[in-house]
Formats: structure tokens, C-alpha cells, sequence
């Protein structure tokens, strides 16, 4: 595998949460969308690297855990799908 792409989803929760993280420190907003993206480029090499997402039961559907975020990707070429701040999210968000 190459390089790994995000969906225009993935590319704006990104932008939201930098943004968010950013009110309070921009100096943490930058470290925390540097951790995402080094934790994402391990897929390259590691693709299965990330947990089966429960929710989804679909091999091809995984997810790493970056401090309370979720980023969710799809194996194929490594698509990044989305990012979810898991402090958020109900336990009725995480069935559907």
C-alpha cells in the first residue's frame, strides 16, 4: 500500500475537532492533528493494524483509538472514513 486517503468526511471532522481543540491551545491542536496523522500513516504498512468495529461486524471496517478519538478506515487502500470523539458518544450512537 501507498498512501493512505480520507474522505471529505474524515477531512472535516478533522478540521472540526482541530478547530474545537484550538479555542483553548492551538499548540495542542497542532500536536494532536500530528499524533492522528502518524497514527494513521502505520497503516500503510499495517493496514490490520486496528480493531474490527463492533458496530459495523465487517472485517474490512476497523478503527484505531487516538486519546478519546476514533478514526475509523476501511481496508482498501486504506480509506479513512471518519473521526468520532468517543467521550461523546451514547451507547444508543455506538448499536447503529
Amino acid at each position: 500500500m501507498d498512501e493512505i486517503v480520507w474522505s471529505a468526511r474524515a477531512l472535516t471532522d478533522a478540521d472540526l475537532i482541530f478547530r474545537y481543540i484550538a479555542l483553548d491551545s492551538k499548540n495542542h491542536a497542532e500536536k494532536w492533528l500530528k499524533q492522528v496523522y502518524e497514527r494513521t500513516t502505520i497503516l500503510i504498512t499495517h493496514p490490520h493494524l486496528g480493531r474490527v468495529v463492533p458496530e459495523r461486524n465487517d472485517q474490512s471496517i476497523r478503527e484505531l483509538i487516538e486519546g478519546s478519538y476514533r478514526i475509523m478506515y476501511k481496508i482498501s487502500g486504506v480509506r479513512i472514513m471518519n473521526i468520532q470523539d468517543c467521550s461523546l458518544i451514547t451507547e444508543f450512537q455506538m448499536i447503529l
